[in-house]
């Protein structure tokens, strides 16, 4: 209490200011809480106007073609005809096209771009259609002969090279212009066994898919036989129907020769005398052309058909079992044969396709359209629907079997009155007749005239009887099976020779009999005469220790 008398103002509990403390430079007020943004009212855009130079796929530019030139550019020019829109440069061998074994062999209608070349400058000006051109690569790779290979033994990367050949003892690689000169002597069969034994489990290869043989593969296969002598080509999809085509095109376009094919892989020889600097050498594709417009494969009233019979056709169809389900990406190298067959017994056929583009099933319904041939009826639920035609043939003789009816039947038709009908009497006839399978009937024809059936011209035969039938021929088709050309020798031949079969017979067989002495064994050292006097080696001396003993 003393410390405190002695304060100024001994009041502790003074009065609030009149005004309120505001110091907004010390204490800053609260933030208000977090505010909902507020967004635009939403507009819509409008549409950007379309941009008249531009075409692209999604389009509808339609310009109908005829056959001839459709666009030139001095000596380069765009031309329609039989293989469709081909491409003529000055100096090329063959018309240039983006595929070569799947081009529709149907003249195209229109096309849905403007006419240009899809290659380097100086090639025709092309609209901008919103994808650039393939890159050029930036690497300089220097010029490659394989007559003189660059030596790259012992470096770090490098990649072996084949040279040519193979060749034959004293021969050596001639320079050649000509695919004669190229190829060279035809290949033996242990040289096509050696080039292909590497390549079986090897993945180095070029894959040929649902656009076929196209422009720029030709390249790419002389790229490969760069370093190897042997090309490895598999074919998957829509191309592997007609393998045959793709195996054409394949040997005409790039000179090589097919050594090899195992269902959709081929193998490519390049030659034996080739060279990759003296190569045919093609411009590289930049775009790929929009394919044109053909004519329609599904038609409302297929030819030999109206449209009423097509309708119930088409309705029959979609109660009909598939004959076969087509894989995507797979090998069709036997679906044609297929189709035949299936046409023997059936006039409709339909294919299961589901799971497969839309525009890969047709290109296989138009290839079987050509191959099989027949008609193609509809594309629906993803299934081909084919007819066999009105001019369609078996591929085996037609024969009618007969067959006998029972005796009152035949009094019964006999008893009938004269005055029937021309129709009754055919009606009766095929009663009496039936076809049989014609592949079945095709099939004893040849096991006849092979002499490994017997066609019995007694039909009411016993039981006794048939089984006395079947034992002779089972004999007489044993000794034609088993027999054949004797050789006669007279005199002191034949003794000869019945001695040398003894002998030779003694030596195949002596394995498998048993003899019971020595001198019917065969002794190759009885008759050689030997330089060397008995006594001379240790084992003669060893030998008579023995026998002595």
């Amino acid at each position: 209490m003393a410390i405190v008398a002695t304060l100024p103002s001994p009041n502790l509990f003074t009065p609030p200011p009149s005004k309120p403390f505001n110091d907004s430079t010390d204490h800053p007020p609260p933030s208000p809480p977090i505010p909902i943004p507020k967004y635009p009212p939403k507009t819509l855009k409008p549409p950007n106007p379309p941009f008249k130079s531009s075409f692209h796929r999604r389009t509808k530019y339609y310009k109908p073609v005829s056959d001839g030139v459709i666009a030139t550019d001095n000596d380069r020019a765009v031309v329609v005809g039989d293989s469709g829109v081909s491409y003529l440069l000055p100096g090329a061998p063959f018309e240039f096209q983006f595929s070569y074994s799947e081009t529709p062999k149907v003249k195209p209608l229109a096309i849905r771009e403007p006419a240009f070349l899809p290659f380097a400058p100086p090639a025709m000006p092309r609209p901008w259609t919103g994808k650039a051109p393939l890159k050029k690569s930036k690497k300089k790779i220097p010029l490659f002969d394989s007559f003189n290979p660059p030596m790259l033994a012992g470096k770090k990367g490098a990649k072996v090279v084949e040279m040519p050949g193979p060749f034959r003892l004293g021969k050596a690689p001639v320079e050649g212009r000509s695919r004669e000169e190229v190829l060279g002597e035809p290949l033996s069969r242990a040289e096509i066994k050696l080039l292909i034994k590497p390549h079986l489990s090897h993945n180095r290869q070029v894959n040929l898919g649902r656009d076929g043989l196209t422009h720029n593969m030709l390249e790419l296969i002389h790229t490969h036989w760069k370093r190897q002598r042997v090309c490895k080509v598999r074919c998957k999809g829509v191309p592997t129907v007609d393998m045959d085509n793709v195996c054409h095109h394949l040997e005409e376009k790039t000179g090589g020769k097919i050594i090899h094919r195992v269902g959709g892989v081929v193998f490519l020889f390049r030659g034996r005398n080739y060279n990759y600097r003296t190569r045919p050498q093609y411009p590289i594709m930049l775009w790929k052309p929009a394919a044109p417009v053909y004519p329609k494969l599904i038609q409302e009233a297929p030819e030999g058909l109206t449209k009423d019979e097509a309708d119930e056709l088409r309705m029959k169809g979609k109660n009909l079992i598939p004959i076969c389900k087509i894989a995507k990406n797979g090998t069709y190298t036997g679906l044609v044969s297929d189709v035949r067959n299936a046409f023997e017994e059936s006039p409709l056929v339909k294919i299961n396709c589901e799971g497969i583009h839309a525009s890969d099933y047709k290109k296989l319904g138009a290839k079987l359209k050509e191959l099989v041939p027949c008609v193609l009826l509809s594309f629906d639920d993803e299934q081909i629907l084919m007819w066999r035609g009105e001019s369609w043939k078996s591929r085996y003789p037609k024969s009618h079997a007969p067959v006998k009816d029972d005796e009152s039947h035949n009094e019964g038709t006999s008893s009938s009155s004269t005055s029937g009908s021309s129709n009754d009497i055919t009606q009766n006839q095929s009663n009496k007749t039936r076809v049989a399978s014609p592949k079945l009937m095709w099939l004893w024809k040849r096991a006849i005239e092979s002499s490994k059936a017997l066609l019995l011209e007694e039909i009411e035969l016993g039981p006794d009887a048939l089984l006395e039938k079947v034992e002779e021929f089972a004999a007489i088709s044993q000794v034609i099976e088993h027999s054949y050309p004797a050789l006669i020798l007279s005199g002191q031949d034949a003794n000869s020779s019945s001695e040398i079969d003894d002998g030779q017979q003694s030596e195949f067989e002596g394995s498998d009999t048993d003899s019971d002495g020595d001198d019917e064994e065969y002794d190759p050292f009885e008759h050689a005469e030997t330089c060397i006097p008995f006594g001379s080696l240790p084992l003669d001396a060893i030998a008579e220790k023995l026998t002595s003993d």
